[in-house]
């Protein structure tokens, strides 16, 4: 079943009806931490250009006052003594700075993750050099230093102008499996035209070749190290060791011996033996045709300006994980963090076989779950904003469409439910009753009044580029007469066609008369038809659905995610 999680994603993770031992194919996360970024979600103006006053959806400074309790907590629970010795010993370096705060919100979570992670799952683990040498040594104590399979360089941006250091252009992934029988799927890459015209000079009747060896170093005493058609790799301190990718190019059946297998690629005529009264060893022919290209390294960093110098691709180098431009890209529509596309689909094709499970506990703004969803994984997100859960949903609907399946968990389903989380986080309360009205949350400034009487925005068609303008308030306590008159003047004041106030606690009689003698308007684009000028809606009519918005039909100002065609769809939502 696909989830989306919305709350802590500790809290999640240790609910083991939840998660399981054992029950995720794949982790993907990537934590923020100190970038000194603002993290915005953008949005579209009316007009559709690109807000320049975007929605500011949390920071990522951490501080020991938030991380003390948690780093005791896990002190005393935590049953791997090895990691609560390093963080120990971290503390006695760092102190109580931003970094141990971070490491030690971060040691509960990846000790929880590998526990979920089945004996054949990895986890890649997204950072930038700030903390990635910290990450590593607590991924070490959590993984064991056994088990750390890469680090991953990828390129983030074209240029950095820095003046006194090297331009900073990389994050770093650190990628992790629970065991050493780990599933892996080999990728590749088109190989240069350069590499192709120094290696595959040969060419016969099947095409062009190169020869490449059957032999590895060092003597062996088993069937690898007997003689072969009077060859004797042992006399050359050597032994055969034909690459697996040999076997599979010309299927031949892999269960047969390793000189049978050396006879069945001889009967090929894929052997290439030397002249005789040589005393080398012979070769493997390896066929450009049947070659998949070059194998992924760990260096995943897109070359601008390349294109035409790839071996029958139209691409430039590493042109799959290009980041994204800061404007004008299509699939820009989140945290400036955002991920491209491509990079996860690396990740996810490498580390997961189609139908596994897929799990990013700080998915954002869903790149994650949207490259799952497209190569037929199953997936579960959790984020500890609603906004980022509510962008997600509409992503996926974007996207997929209408029809795309999934659960979602944490957020109000009921009038008890709704209560709870504005009396937790009032905040996180209004952004989700927005989401029941499709409104846009509004930008939120410093001092009392910053927002002018608004937390939301719904925008109508007045014409094909006139846009009429809805403001939105939210009240999570108690509400009164005057919250009534009050939003007609904001309305009058920010010339708004009208307005909407969605209250958690049910109006009074003299509040819904007073809202139905302030009258109602008549579109532009739909003369035929009028509207409340101002309206309320109770978060227990929205949640039963009894209740519902009554304006003219609305402009998305959400970034939307561009559509993916069927044929992209790969499998079966599970």
């Amino acid at each position: 079943m696909n989830r989306l999680l919305f709350g802590d994603n500790l809290k999640w993770l240790q609910n083991t009806s939840v998660f399981p031992d054992s029950c995720v194919d794949l982790v993907y996360l990537d934590p923020p931490f100190n970038s000194n970024a603002d993290y915005n979600v953008l949005f579209r103006e009316a007009s559709g250009e690109a807000s320049q006053a975007q929605f500011h959806a949390f920071t990522d400074t951490w501080s020991w006052a938030d991380a003390a309790e948690t780093y005791n907590q896990f002190l005393d629970t935590c049953s791997n003594i090895e990691v609560v010795e390093l963080l120990r010993a971290l503390h006695s370096f760092l102190k109580s700075s931003p970094m141990m705060a971070y490491l030690a919100m971060m040691a509960p979570r990846l000790v929880e993750l590998r526990r979920v992670l089945k004996p054949a799952g990895s986890l890649y683990l997204h950072c930038d050099p700030t903390a990635s040498h910290y990450l590593r040594v607590v991924l070490d104590g959590v993984f064991g230093a056994e088990n750390f399979r890469n680090e991953i360089i990828w390129r983030r941006t074209g240029s950095h102008n820095s003046s006194k250091r090297y331009g900073p252009i990389h994050d770093t992934i650190l990628f992790y499996s629970k065991s050493s029988e780990y599933y892996f799927r080999r990728a590749y890459r088109p190989y240069l035209k350069g590499h192709v015209e120094n290696y595959f000079k040969k060419q016969d009747e099947k095409g062009r070749y190169w020869t490449n060896t059957i032999t590895g170093a060092g003597k062996r005493k088993g069937e690898s190290g007997r003689i072969w058609r009077d060859y004797d790799p042992t006399a050359a301190s050597r032994h055969w060791a034909i690459p697996s990718k040999v076997i599979g190019e010309l299927g031949i059946d892999p269960s047969l011996s390793l000189l049978e297998k050396l006879d069945a690629l001889d009967e090929a005529g894929a052997i290439c033996h030397p002249p005789d009264g040589s005393n080398a060893l012979p070769t493997y022919r390896q066929y450009l045709h049947l070659s998949p290209g070059m194998p992924l390294q760990d260096l995943w960093t897109y070359q601008p300006h390349t294109r035409g110098v790839l071996w029958n691709s139209d691409e430039a180098i590493d042109e799959d994980v290009r980041w994204l431009v800061a404007q004008g890209d299509p699939e820009r529509l989140g945290y400036p963090t955002q991920k491209p596309l491509g990079l996860l689909t690396r990740v996810i094709e490498s580390s997961s076989k189609p139908g596994g499970i897929v799990l990013d506990p700080f998915c954002g703004c869903g790149t994650t779950i949207h490259a799952a969803q497209k190569l037929g994984r199953q997936w579960m997100g959790i984020d500890i904003t609603y906004l980022a859960i509510n962008l997600i949903k509409r992503r996926l609907r974007d996207a997929f469409g209408q029809e795309v399946q999934f659960e979602e968990r944490g957020q109000p389903t009921d009038f008890a439910s709704a209560r709870r989380l504005a009396e937790l986080d009032k905040f996180q309360f209004q952004h989700w009753a927005l989401s029941l009205a499709d409104a846009r949350p509004v930008k939120q400034a410093e001092g009392r009044g910053a927002d002018r009487g608004v937390d939301g925005l719904i925008y109508f068609y007045e014409g094909k580029t006139e846009r009429g303008k809805i403001i939105v308030q939210v009240k999570g306590g108690g509400v009164k007469r005057n919250d009534i008159s009050t939003l007609l003047g904001d309305v009058n004041n920010q010339n708004a066609a009208a307005g909407v106030l969605i209250t958690l606690e049910n109006p009074t009689k003299p509040m819904r008369m007073e809202a139905a003698e302030a009258g109602r308007y008549v579109p532009k684009l739909y003369s035929s038809k009028n509207y409340p000028r101002i309206q309320i809606l109770t978060i227990e009519g929205l949640l039963a659905g009894t209740e519902r918005l009554d304006a003219p039909p609305q402009f998305n100002l959400f970034a939307k995610a561009e559509r993916e065609v069927p044929d992209a769809m790969q499998g079966e939502l599970l």
